[in-house]
């Protein structure tokens, strides 16, 4: 009997994997990849994140010193400002000055009647016909009237009667309305006589004549 050989098992050649199974694999794979690159650039993204603040703390920093360089600049700037206000202030306090200087009341009235006040008082009733209405031909008549009354003098003071001054104002104190320095001041006594005229007679010439016809004015 012829001698068999050994039966030897042929293995079967592995079979071919299936095409769905073989895409799964390769998924995984790639997905693995994928996570590993994920992983790294969230590193990375964390990495990035942590830097920023640094970069900004150092940026503040870097802007902090800068506004501490600057800080007496800022204050020059604050002086300056001061300064100018300081000098608006003065202005402030010397315009008050400047506006009672510029708007006096016009007593400049009163200081041209003590200026004219030591002319010839002829003069000072010429000067203040025209405030009256008078012209200065008038002033002959105001002459005659002012001779016979006091001759110009400014103290004569009527013995027989209370009548005082250049007009012969009766009683004297009725000049006052023309001025409280009436007793001293000739500019006064004529300023209150023409006003006395022209309320009673009108024109020097008209007193004139009342007082040549009746002995008084």
């Amino acid at each position: 009997m012829p001698r068999r050989e050994k039966y030897v098992p042929r293995h079967r050649n592995t079979p071919a994997e299936p095409a769905l199974k073989k895409g799964l694999r390769k998924s995984f794979v790639f997905s693995g990849v994928a996570v590993a690159a994920t992983g790294i650039t969230v590193g990375s993204g964390v990495l990035s994140q942590d830097e920023v603040p640094a970069s900004t703390a150092a940026s503040s920093l870097s802007s902090a010193t800068s506004d501490q360089a600057d800080g007496p600049s800022v204050d020059t700037d604050a002086a300056e400002r001061e300064q100018q206000t300081s000098r608006s202030d003065r202005r402030e306090s010397l315009d008050p000055e400047k506006k009672k200087a510029l708007s006096q009341d016009p007593g400049g009235a009163v200081t041209r009647t003590e200026d004219i006040a030591s002319q010839d008082p002829r003069d000072i009733a010429r000067s203040l016909l025209p405030k009256y209405g008078f012209s200065q031909s008038e002033f002959g008549c105001l002459d005659e009237l002012y001779v016979s009354e006091s001759n110009w003098n400014m103290h004569a003071d009527n013995p027989t009667s209370s009548a005082y001054g250049i007009p012969q104002a009766l009683p004297g104190s009725k000049m006052a309305s023309a001025g409280s320095d009436w007793a001293t001041n000739p500019v006064t006594q004529i300023r209150w006589g023409l006003g006395y005229i022209q309320d009673r007679y009108g024109s020097p010439c008209g007193a004139w004549a009342h007082s040549e016809s009746h002995g008084w004015y």
